[in-house]
């Protein structure tokens, strides 16, 4: 029988940083997703869209091991980890920064980031990364977390995850609840995880943008996927019926309706 941390890709071959076959996964009696298949390679931004209640934030669960699925399997670099304890997953180079900031609140910026200070690195060079990559967080070194606007929390959340230089980070509407200009800031430090070559999964609701950063998109409907494929093989008007019906949808898009508008999640 096949451990559960054992290495699963053949020889030679490069895994995909984070792969789930066949999952599927219930709250009680609820089946939530059916048969997910996903998959995330090296360097790559795979954006993960539907509207609301179609299974996404349930995906980022079970990949991030809060959530056991019923069947399938969760690999992260080609190892089995789906009987993985979510600090083990971490320790994998799994990063999972949830909706409502993945900081903790009670600590200053500056102790956030120390704990996330990689092996061969000191806190103080991962600091002086961290304040490189996200200038605002420089200013804020001796504050309390919890004390930051929502959108400097969310600065915070992804400096931490850019410090450890994690194989994937896992994103659950990073923008929820935050003003335009810092959506765009949000976006901006997004990008820059992108270009230090860390593959993300994104769940967003601003749909367009999500799909400006992404390599692939995975379109969940009713918790099974109904897309997967690059971004322009994805007919625009078939996204807004996705997130709006078919009758709706295209009453959005004969009205001109920004497809950048916060999706229905």
């Amino acid at each position: 029988m096949r451990q559960p941390d054992q290495e699963v890709t053949p020889p030679g071959a490069v895994a995909p940083v984070l792969e789930l076959r066949g999952i599927s996964a219930s709250y009680g009696q609820t089946p939530v997703l059916r048969d997910i298949g996903l998959t995330v390679h090296p360097g790559e931004v795979v954006a993960l869209l539907g509207p609301n209640g179609m299974g996404k934030t349930t995906t980022l669960r079970v990949a991030a091991g809060l959530l056991a699925p019923r069947n399938g399997t969760v690999l992260v670099a080609g190892k089995d980890v789906t009987r993985m304890s979510p600090n083990r997953r971490a320790g994998a180079g799994l990063c999972l920064i949830p909706e409502g900031r993945g900081i903790f609140r009670g600590l200053t910026v500056a102790e956030n980031l120390r704990l996330q200070v990689p092996k061969g690195l000191s806190a103080a060079a991962a600091t002086e990364v961290a304040v490189d990559a996200f200038p605002v967080l420089g200013k804020r070194l001796g504050q309390l977390a919890g004390k930051m606007s929502g959108g400097e929390q969310q600065m915070l959340a992804l400096a931490r995850a850019y410090v450890c230089h994690p194989k994937v980070v896992l994103l659950d509407e990073v923008s929820m609840g935050l003003s335009p200009l810092m959506v765009d800031n949000v976006f901006d430090a997004i990008k820059r995880l992108a270009a230090a070559n860390i593959s993300l999964l994104i769940v967003e609701q601003y749909v367009n943008r999500a799909m400006a950063i992404a390599d692939q998109v995975v379109l969940l409907d009713k918790g099974t996927v109904s897309f997967s494929g690059p971004p322009a093989e994805l007919d625009q008007d078939r996204l807004v019926e996705h997130y709006l019906g078919s009758d709706v949808g295209a009453e959005a898009t004969a009205a001109g309706v920004p497809a950048d508008a916060p999706a229905l999640d």
